[in-house]
């Protein structure tokens, strides 16, 4: 994964930040929005771009495009700094391969055990039913 490529690929647009904030608010675009073309990306693999599409599918839009924005800082300058920290994040979890599941069994004693409360939860319902 090429920073350097990916950060030429990277569209920003500056927006008003919504909320509480007076009137300084209201006529500066501090809130920063991140656009990413997945499916046109020529940083990525073929591969590396089905996995992104595969993983982040809920945060795509329907032109395969991810959006990412910020609007924490009150400088724009820190919005978009922090708006590409987090897409390099999302970009390197997205990337990542989960670990394969190895199939176990339960061991002797855990099945003994397990065995054992079914016995005394069994014996304690039908203490429940018996009445002199």
């Amino acid at each position: 994964m090429d920073k350097e490529a990916l950060l030429k690929e990277l569209q920003f647009k500056a927006v008003r930040s919504s909320g509480a904030g007076g009137q300084h608010v209201n006529k500066v675009s501090s809130k920063v929005v991140l656009t990413f073309d997945v499916f046109n990306s020529s940083a990525l693999t073929e591969a590396q771009k089905n996995r992104v599409l595969l993983k982040l599918r809920n945060r795509l839009t329907k032109e395969q495009h991810l959006l990412l924005h910020c609007d924490e800082a009150r400088s724009q300058h820190k919005n978009k700094a922090l708006v590409i920290e987090r897409f390099f994040e999302v970009l390197k979890k997205a990337l990542q391969a989960s670990k394969r599941r190895k199939p176990t069994k339960p061991s002797r004693a855990a099945k003994e055990k397990r065995l054992k409360s079914k016995k005394r939860n069994a014996e304690k319902k039908a203490n429940r039913n018996f009445r002199v």
